[in-house]
């Protein structure tokens, strides 16, 4: 194919050849000129090749190659096109299911099987749908990056269509189109820059993913982000615009929390990035979602939803793409004043991706042959989250969480001490936990987060001293895991029976509030009306001084008043069934006999 024939479908700024390849990496000797993050096409057997320009040393290039790279040979054509790896930004994108380059999935399936061939590159928004457009500004009107030109609507959204955010300054708007039905390529409005210059907007626009897409003044976050989770709104709590990880060893059910996360968290928007995960458990999201009913909205969960799958049997050069994808994504969707909650599983994957081709970059290694600037490339990451303040008055918010699955379980290892440092809770998850069947495997001796204090001024709103609750059941859970390590040695006759009463209500605590049923209908999503009355329930509990006259007393009387209340968390909340047992709950702690201080 000659240089004519490539420039039909990309423009050309710079071309070069092959001089060395290691892997996903090439080094390319170019005539042009180039930049640092430049998107490059490798010519190869009739198809092009999309990789990234990573590092350059006068005229030679190293480039990564987000394809399979067999059979690129010495003298193989590349060709530069002057821009940077960018995300195409525009109303379709929810409901769709895209790879790290943010190509089409299902399109590619139905055009080229479903063994997805090299070279293939489709536009993600569907250029034949049509959509009805509604105009939001007149001639005359002088508008800058960010404002809304028009809207049209996606889903139950109102998309907003703006200024592009490439273009700095302001513009005066010189023609406007008629409200219809129209493509995302067509011509929506027209503007004059200050020099006359005038552009053509359509309802599609382009940002480079590695850049933040931020237009607004950043502010605090304030708003709690209900997950449904009892163990995260009540001990972990996470707000919308703040950050968090879930690290575990395999198996200990990060997947499995991330997808409890995507279908309960209270967002509007949910981007799912699948960096490296295994293909199984990205095909059972895709199966599931779609059947699936969001709790905020009785409509599909694939409708506010967009899946970004890069698995672990991809080129690892693509990982990095999907991640800096999936945010650019959120950060358009937040623009509109809309909440977003980003999943990257796992941020593990991505840091070897990092590694190796640092490897081959031959950069000097830091700790456990990662690179030196691990620490940064995932602080830069995290910190794209954050909420919004628009000119419009609205505000939008990022929330990222990020799976981290470290070697062995070990939390401190580089990629795990990396992500701690940045983000705003953590999460750990534990094998002990989760081999004994406790679900959420979230481990409360070991998790935290910065958002308590926050999240406290918002519900004493609702209940009077939310927070003080919260600290109460922490601190008996730590006291009832240090009286149980002592009763693994003196057993219990050995144990002060207010010290045992201390134990059980801990144990009570935990296997009844803070444990979820993630098969039953009822107990796998735990709103905050249900979560509140049943938490200070619990405190009640928690508050009494009980009195029993042996340790088998308090035993069975602890155990009697579990198996309650978990089979109240069975029951749909508010039925009559729920309010019979909460009051048959509450006579049975009243009942007990209380301690008589003189």
């Amino acid at each position: 194919m000659n240089q004519e024939k490539i420039a039909t479908t990309e423009k050309i700024t710079a071309k070069g050849k092959v001089i060395n390849a290691f892997g996903n990496l090439l080094q390319v000797a170019f005539e042009g000129s180039i930049r640092q993050g430049e998107v490059a096409m490798v010519h190869l057997d009739g198809v092009h090749l999309k990789s990234e320009v990573i590092e350059i040393n006068g005229n030679i290039a190293k480039i990564q190659v987000f394809e399979d790279t067999k059979g690129i040979k010495f003298g193989t054509e590349v060709f530069f096109n002057g821009d940077l790896l960018e995300a195409e930004l525009g109303p379709g994108l929810l409901t769709s299911i895209l790879d790290g380059l943010q190509n089409p999935l299902e399109e590619i399936a139905e055009t080229s099987g479903f063994f997805l061939p090299r070279g293939v590159y489709l536009p993600s928004l569907d250029r034949k749908r049509k959509w009805d457009y509604e105009p939001r500004v007149k001639i005359g009107e002088t508008v800058e990056r960010g404002d809304t030109l028009g809207t049209t609507l996606e889903g139950r959204f109102h998309h907003d269509v703006m200024v592009p955010f490439s273009l700095y300054g302001s513009y005066k708007i010189t023609w406007v189109i008629t409200p219809g039905s129209y493509h995302v390529d067509t011509v929506v409005a027209k503007a004059k820059d200050e020099s006359g210059k005038e552009y053509s907007f359509t309802m599609v626009q382009r940002w480079p993913i590695k850049m933040p897409l931020r237009c607004g003044e950043r502010v605090k976050p304030t708003k709690m982000m209900d997950t449904g989770e009892r163990i995260i709104d009540t001990q972990f709590p996470i707000m919308k615009g703040g950050t968090f990880c879930t690290p575990g060893p395999f198996g200990a059910g990060k997947t499995v929390l991330q997808h409890h996360l995507s279908k309960y968290s209270s967002v509007d928007i949910v981007i799912v990035v699948a960096c490296g995960e295994r293909a199984g458990e990205v095909v059972e999201v895709l199966r599931e979602f779609p059947h699936l009913i969001d709790p905020h909205t009785n409509q599909s969960l694939m409708a506010r939803t967009v899946i970004i799958c890069n698995t672990s049997s991809m080129p690892v050069a693509a990982r990095e793409s999907s991640v800096y994808m999936g945010i650019t994504i959120g950060e358009y969707y937040r623009q509109m004043g809309l909440d977003v909650l980003v999943l990257a599983d796992s941020t593990s994957r991505w840091a070897q991706a990092m590694r190796e081709i640092s490897g081959r970059l031959e950069e000097i290694p830091g700790e456990e042959a990662f690179p030196a600037y691990l620490a940064s490339r995932i602080a830069s990451f995290y910190e794209r989250s954050g909420v919004l303040l628009l000119k419009n008055g609205k505000s939008g918010s990022i929330t990222v969480g990020g799976a981290v699955s470290p070697a062995g379980g070990n939390f401190e290892e580089p990629v795990t001490q990396a992500t701690l440092a940045v983000v705003g809770a953590f999460l750990g998850l534990s094998r002990e936990r989760s081999d004994s069947r406790r679900y959420p495997a979230i481990d409360p001796l070991i998790s935290w987060s910065k958002y308590i204090d926050e999240v406290s001024i918002e519900l004493d709103k609702r209940v009077e001293g939310w927070g003080d609750m919260v600290k109460k059941g922490r601190d008996i859970l730590f006291k009832g895991y240090e009286i149980g390590k002592r009763m693994e040695v003196v057993g219990e006759e050995g144990t002060a029976i207010d010290d045992m009463i201390v134990y059980l209500k801990s144990e009570l605590y935990d296997f009844s509030y803070l444990q979820q049923n993630s098969f039953d209908k009822e107990d796998a999503y735990s709103p905050l009306d249900r979560q509140i009355p049943l938490f200070e329930l619990i405190n009640k509990v928690f508050n009494k001084e009980f009195f029993f006259e042996s340790h088998d007393e308090a035993r069975k009387y602890f155990l009697h008043l579990q198996n309650q209340i978990k089979n109240m968390n069975f029951l749909a909340f508010d039925s009559n069934q729920y309010r019979k047992a909460f009051a048959e709950v509450e006579q049975t702690i009243e009942s007990a006999k209380e301690k008589v201080t003189v």
